[in-house]
This record gives C-alpha cells, sequence and structure tokens, in this order.
C-alpha cells in the first residue's frame, strides 16, 4: 500500500514538472514571439533613418586614403610649438576653473529650488526645472556664439558659456539626488517639531553634500574637456589656438595643438578620478 502512495505521489510530481516546464517553455516562446514583433519595426525604422542621414559604410572605406592623406600632413607634431602654447594652455584651465566654481554657486540654490521636498512652492519647481532644462539643452559653443557677441572675444565668454551649461547639469542632478534622500531623517526631524528649513539644513542638505562634491568634480573634468574646443567660437584657450593653426595649414602646429589638449585631458581626468576616490 506504501509503495503505491510513493509511486502515486512521484508520477504526481513526475507531471508537476513536466507541466511547469511546458509552461516555462511557453512563456519563452510568448517572449520570443514579442522580441520578434518588436524588432521587426525597430530595424526598419533604424534603416530607414540611416538611409535618411546618409549612412553609407563604403563611403569610409573610399574615404579612407583622403583621411590618411591630412594625417599625414599633422605628422610630425611641431614640438617647438609647446612653448607658445603655455598660456593658451594656462588660459584653457583658467576658464574651466571659473565656469564650474561659478555653476556650483548657482547650482546651490537652484538645487534647492528644483526638489520636489525642498522647493517653498509646486510652481516654483516647475519653473526652476524649466530653467534647468533650457539650460542644458544649449550646449557650451552655442552659449559661447552669444555671449562673444556680448562681452567680445576672449577667455570670458568661455567663462559665462561653460557656468550656464554646467548650471543646468549640476542643479538637474543634485535636485534629483535631493528628492532621493533617506525619508527616515527628515520624518525623525519632523516628529520633534522642527521646521521645514531646519529640516532641510539638517536632513537633506548633509545627504546631498557629498554627492554634490562628486558631481562637481566630474563637471570640472567635463569643462576642462569643453574649454579646448570653445576657442573655436573665439572664446580663448586651446581651441583658438588650434583653429588659427588650421586656418593657416600649419597642420604640424595642429597636431601639436591636438597633442596638448590630449595630455591636458588625460591629466585632469586623473586627478578629477583621485578627489572622487577621496570624496567617496
Amino acid at each position: 500500500m506504501a509503495a503505491t502512495t510513493n509511486k502515486s505521489d512521484a508520477a504526481g510530481f513526475a507531471r508537476a514538472v513536466a507541466v511547469a516546464l511546458e509552461a516555462e517553455s511557453r512563456h519563452q516562446r510568448r517572449q520570443l514571439v514579442v522580441a520578434v514583433v518588436w524588432a521587426i519595426p525597430i530595424v526598419a525604422i533604424l534603416w530607414f533613418t540611416g538611409r535618411q542621414i546618409g549612412m553609407n559604410p563604403i563611403a569610409i572605406v573610399s574615404g579612407l586614403p583622403y583621411m590618411w592623406d591630412f594625417l599625414t600632413r599633422m605628422f610630425p607634431p611641431e614640438i617647438e610649438y609647446v612653448l607658445l602654447l603655455v598660456d593658451a594652455t594656462v588660459e584653457t584651465i583658467k576658464i574651466a576653473v571659473w565656469g564650474t566654481l561659478i555653476a556650483i554657486l548657482l547650482s546651490i540654490p537652484l538645487t534647492l529650488l528644483g526638489a520636489r521636498n525642498t522647493t517653498p512652492h509646486i510652481v516654483v519647481f516647475h519653473a526652476t526645472r524649466m530653467f534647468l532644462n533650457v539650460l542644458r539643452s544649449i550646449n557650451e559653443l552655442v552659449f559661447a556664439l552669444i555671449f562673444v557677441s556680448a562681452v567680445g572675444l576672449g577667455p570670458f565668454a568661455g567663462v559665462l558659456a561653460i557656468a550656464l551649461h554646467a548650471t543646468g547639469m549640476l542643479a538637474k542632478f543634485c535636485a534629483e539626488e535631493a528628492e532621493g534622500v533617506d525619508k527616515g531623517q527628515i520624518e525623525a526631524l519632523q516628529a520633534t517639531g522642527a521646521s521645514k528649513m531646519q529640516v532641510i539644513l539638517f536632513a537633506v542638505i548633509p545627504q546631498v553634500v557629498p554627492a554634490f562634491i562628486s558631481y562637481a568634480i566630474y563637471r570640472l573634468d567635463v569643462s576642462i574637456r569643453s574649454a579646448t574646443v570653445l576657442g573655436l567660437v573665439g572664446a580663448g584657450g586651446l581651441g583658438f589656438s588650434l583653429i588659427q593653426t588650421m586656418k593657416l595649414f600649419k597642420y604640424h602646429q595642429t597636431a601639436t595643438c591636438i597633442l596638448v589638449i590630449f595630455l591636458l585631458v588625460l591629466v585632469s581626468d586623473w586627478i578629477c578620478a583621485k578627489l572622487r576616490e577621496r570624496v567617496i
């Protein structure tokens, strides 16, 4: 009798396993069908849009000789020209540092106004977020063109361009950090009867500060990269030397500019990485 019961249990278990496997198989087949159904229109759209914008790998292959010809004109770099780029390199660093510093100062109040849990009113929240979206949507080069027409050629236009764009990015990231802080600390302070300002000062800001510093260091790294090309529109720095050498067809000096920009970005990336390690 016991043996019959064991056989019945084993048969039932086997049937349950078979049903589960069949259900899993059906589920996988449905997932595959759904993936194929989605993949077909996506591939079709990508192919159509690729045709519209002239995506043509054959053109790259046929253009390789011309690219090689241009590159060979740049080598070897004119190493002596490095001495003439010292001032431009220092100017690029100044533009990045000042632009980032202004962005940090502007981002502090905008972060508080652009977070739902720290803004004084929902209208202020939406207005601030819209303003930050405008700042982030405009590239530094466009800002530089605007400020060059306002304050003239030179590094000051580059500082303002980097400051505004970096403010939009930094304040947006930090506002989202403020919205995601641990609510336990906030509720604990509210339970003691603390005002909204006290909650912000002692519960929200201490949690956001490490992320804010990390983002600020990252923005400094990005600002140095951006400052190297703002000279293309007359905002000073290495970009100005780069475009001047290209216009004069002094490609050996152009290669030197590119080499200096690469080294500057490499060093700034290493320094910023070390700073982030200390913060995090």
